[in-house]
């Protein structure tokens, strides 16, 4: 069973086509579909079954795909650490975050690391935890900032909290909200509510629900930025973090008491691998930027 066997069954098994199997791995179809058959000729089994409009996994084919990916992410992880071992001015760093942390804490603590270390490229992915942690799990990303406790039970995932940040009421500048309201006086307030699988949605549903209502919903379903734009024009209101309110003078905050709402920031990566050295340079970088950022209504954990 040879590596590049594994990466073309992988990329049949994805497109479900060995044509487009062979472009996305750049070798032609014949060489492509010998390959497999060698590669089922080896186990003693037969991995996809062709059809007219396609191929399908066999069950035999369904079993090895896990443990095809996973070998293929680990012969990168080895590769990609071998090379950041010799220099590790030379690496990559895959970074997760969600987007209230891509809008306020990231930009410059991005900015810091790229100083220290500017030949080191950085791929951030921008969703919600619960898809950060399966990115982590799958082996998409090498470390991840989100929210714990995780939503999904992922026993490879470590995760270290590093700050605790205060949810706030948004509202537009004009509003007559008080400065400080409890969260059962959300009851009567119109809400910008975030789509469904976005971590403030749960909070704020979560928050409502143990105050024993249910919120009265203007619009549903945006992105952080859609709900920052929809909260301005005055559609509503939105539970959200405070940092992310710091630039925007069109907005005010209003602080959330009885109880006050507030959600735990960790840094994760997955506990079965060494972290890349080029991901811990930035662990440490953030940690520190850490330090300086934290305050007000954010805090250390």
């Amino acid at each position: 069973m040879q590596i590049h066997q594994l990466s073309y069954f992988v990329a049949v098994a994805r497109t479900k086509h060995f044509t487009r199997a062979a472009e996305m791995t750049g070798v032609s179809q014949p060489t492509l579909s010998k390959q497999i058959r060698v590669l089922e000729n080896n186990l003693g089994t037969p991995l996809f079954v062709r059809g007219r409009t396609g191929v399908e996994l066999t069950s035999a084919g369904e079993a090895l795909l896990p443990h095809a990916q996973r070998i293929l992410i680990d012969v990168e992880s080895a590769q990609r650490t071998v090379h950041e071992v010799a220099n590790l001015r030379r690496g990559r760093v895959r970074l997760g975050a969600t987007p209230s942390l891509c809008d306020g804490l990231l930009p410059e603590a991005l900015t810091r690391f790229h100083r220290t270390y500017p030949a080191i490229d950085l791929e951030v992915q921008e969703a919600g935890s619960r898809v950060l942690t399966r990115e982590l799990a799958q082996g998409r990303l090498d470390v991840a900032l989100l929210i714990v406790p995780l939503p999904t039970d992922e026993p490879d995932i470590e995760t270290t909290p590093v700050l605790r940040e205060h949810l706030v009421l948004a509202s537009p500048a004009t509003s007559d909200l008080p400065e400080r309201m409890s969260v059962a006086e959300l009851r009567d307030v119109p809400l910008v509510m975030f789509r469904e699988g976005y971590d403030l949605r749960d909070v704020t549903l979560r928050a409502c629900a143990r105050a024993g209502f249910e919120p009265r919903l203007a619009v549903e379903g945006g992105e952080m930025s859609a709900v920052l734009r929809f909260v301005q024009a005055g559609l509503g209101h939105a539970v959200v973090p405070s940092m992310v309110l710091a630039t925007r003078p069109q907005l005010r905050a209003t602080q959330l008491i009885d109880p006050p709402l507030d959600r735990v920031i960790a840094l994760a990566h997955r506990s079965s691998e060494t972290l890349p050295l080029a991901a811990q340079a930035f662990k440490s970088e953030l940690l520190e930027h850490l330090t300086v950022f934290a305050g007000g209504d954010l805090e250390l954990v």
